[in-house]
This record gives C-alpha cells, sequence and structure tokens, in this order.
C-alpha cells in the first residue's frame, strides 16, 4: 500500500512541475518569422502586466482604414532592465515598430523594437527569432 501511495504521490509531483512548462508558448507558437513589419503608428494602450507587456498601435493604411496592432513583449521586469518605464511610452504618440506578425491574426504580433518619433527614442524588446543577435 505504501509503495502505490508514494508512485501516487511522485507521479502528481511530476505533473504538477511539467504543466507550467508546457503551457508557456514559444515564439513559432503564434508568430510568423517571415512576416517581419515595419509600420508607424499611435500608441492607444500599454500593458504593464505579467508574464508578457502588451502595446496596442493603430495603424492607418494608404486607403485611411485603421488597424489596431496587439503586439506582444517580453516581462515588464525585462523591460524595466533595458532601461524604460511606465512613463516613457504612453497612449497618444507617434512610433515606428518593427514585429512579427500573428501565423493567425496577421496584426496579433511580437514587437522586436518600437521608436518614438517626438524624440527619436529607440526602445528595444528582446523578442521574435532575432532576439539573440539584438545587444
Amino acid at each position: 500500500m505504501r509503495t502505490k501511495l508514494g508512485v501516487l504521490v511522485a507521479g502528481l509531483g511530476l505533473f504538477c512541475l511539467t504543466v507550467p512548462v508546457v503551457a508557456h508558448h514559444g515564439f513559432d507558437t503564434e508568430y510568423d518569422a517571415k512576416k517581419k513589419v515595419s509600420l508607424t503608428g499611435v500608441v492607444t494602450k500599454v500593458e504593464w502586466l505579467n508574464p508578457h507587456m502588451r502595446v496596442y498601435i493603430d495603424v492607418t493604411d494608404a486607403s485611411g482604414k485603421v488597424a489596431n496592432w496587439n503586439l506582444e513583449m517580453t516581462s515588464p521586469n525585462t523591460v524595466r532592465r533595458q532601461g524604460w518605464g511606465p512613463n516613457d511610452l504612453k497612449p497618444g504618440e507617434k512610433v515606428t515598430f518593427t514585429g512579427f506578425g500573428g501565423k493567425i491574426v496577421e496584426t496579433r504580433g511580437s514587437l522586436f523594437s518600437i521608436k518614438k518619433l517626438s524624440d527619436g527614442r529607440e526602445l528595444f524588446v528582446a523578442g521574435g527569432p532575432e532576439a539573440s543577435s539584438n545587444p
């Protein structure tokens, strides 16, 4: 009886340890490295949430149609260590960004870098397939 209980507890413990690993996604799960985009738009919202920050940007195409891009970033902690905080990027600011479109929803992407047009400040984000080459 003790052996069965020991095996059950060990199995349950192993299961509990593997669930978080499976739950986290990789870049290739949601985003397409072949859909690299560089666009200009206006920030509508910045979410400083774990595990990934998000920036929402309205981009107007040549025909005047507006698309709201939902861009995933790295964690707020990583962004702070890169030297910028909640007051550095606010709704209403015009920016140019580089990112990778989503596999299913193209306007849901992974943000690689973002540059404020008002002062030319560039904010890099560790994300996407090129992250390892980004200083």
